[in-house]
């Protein structure tokens, strides 16, 4: 796989927080956002630390899941080094897609730790890809509250997991690439203020990435944006996938030993 069969574009907006913390990478085969951990010193720095790590990928001629799980391995030293050179607990959350190669065929492989986002449409259709590492989503996956209770759960800021805590691992997914599918990646400042179905809806009628992601974030100032709100569309063009590489779309990658944090056992890649 020589070519990079897709495209992606970003959008990112302070909303009512007097600083951004959250960083992307639109470039080339990455498309990732990372999400400081506000209240933490060097917030702002962890998360471009975390983007930068993989910024050697974007312009890779080729790319495998073990040079993205090298890359997570990196943003971990890197923000290590920021809180080292801060004096302090920084921390970032990272989600993303990034162009792979896996036996033989092109893919998808989105990554997610802690609470950002990345949805997957299709025929109209929106999917949540990614599941978050947070206290609300252990509470769901318990049965003890509902998705609908944890929009408003006095814990709904509480991650269970980040760049730069002291863990390892990561969730990752395998994500057969076809034209048409658009996945959309984005900071927790978006669905604290728009609906996924609303998310759904505009990424459907907007035309290319660009658009998609300026609309998402427009939407999210709109409705107030408590918190920086980022938005990164990225878009699978003419990748050739053989009728026969899976007879499911979702596959999950990752065979390593690695401690969950959530009680729905999540299989995930570990670095």
């Amino acid at each position: 796989m020589s070519a990079v069969w897709c495209t992606g574009a970003g959008v990112t907006a302070i909303g009512m927080r007097a600083e951004n913390q959250d960083a992307y990478l639109s470039a080339g085969r990455v498309q990732v956002v990372a999400d400081g951990m506000g209240g933490h010193v060097g917030g702002a720095a962890a998360a471009q630390a975390v983007v930068d790590a993989f910024r050697p990928l974007s312009g890779a001629t080729n790319a495998t899941p073990d040079h993205v799980a090298d890359a997570v391995a990196q943003a971990r030293r890197a923000v290590d080094e920021v809180s080292y050179r801060e004096g302090g607990d920084a921390g970032s959350t990272l989600t993303g897609a990034i162009a792979v190669e896996h036996d033989g065929v092109p893919w998808w492989m989105v990554i997610n730790v802690g609470d950002s986002r990345v949805y997957a449409l299709e025929g109209g259709s929106l999917t949540q890809i990614t599941v978050d590492h947070s206290h609300v989503q252990e509470l769901v996956d318990a049965g003890r509250i509902t998705p609908e209770q944890a929009l408003d759960h006095p814990d709904r800021n509480l991650i269970t997991r980040a760049i730069g805590d002291g863990m390892f691992g990561f969730d990752g997914w395998l994500v057969r690439a076809r034209p048409g599918l658009r996945l959309i990646i984005a900071s927790d400042g978006l669905m604290k203020v728009v609906s996924d179905a609303r998310i759904g809806m505009i990424a459907s009628l907007a035309g290319d990435g660009s658009t998609a992601a300026a609309r998402l974030v427009a939407a999210a100032e709109e409705a107030g944006a408590p918190d920086n709100v980022t938005v990164v569309v990225a878009d699978t063009l003419n990748a050739h996938t053989p009728t026969d590489a899976s007879a499911d779309p979702w596959r999950t990658w990752g065979d390593r030993d690695d401690d969950d944090t959530t009680v729905s056992g999540r299989v995930k890649a570990g670095v």
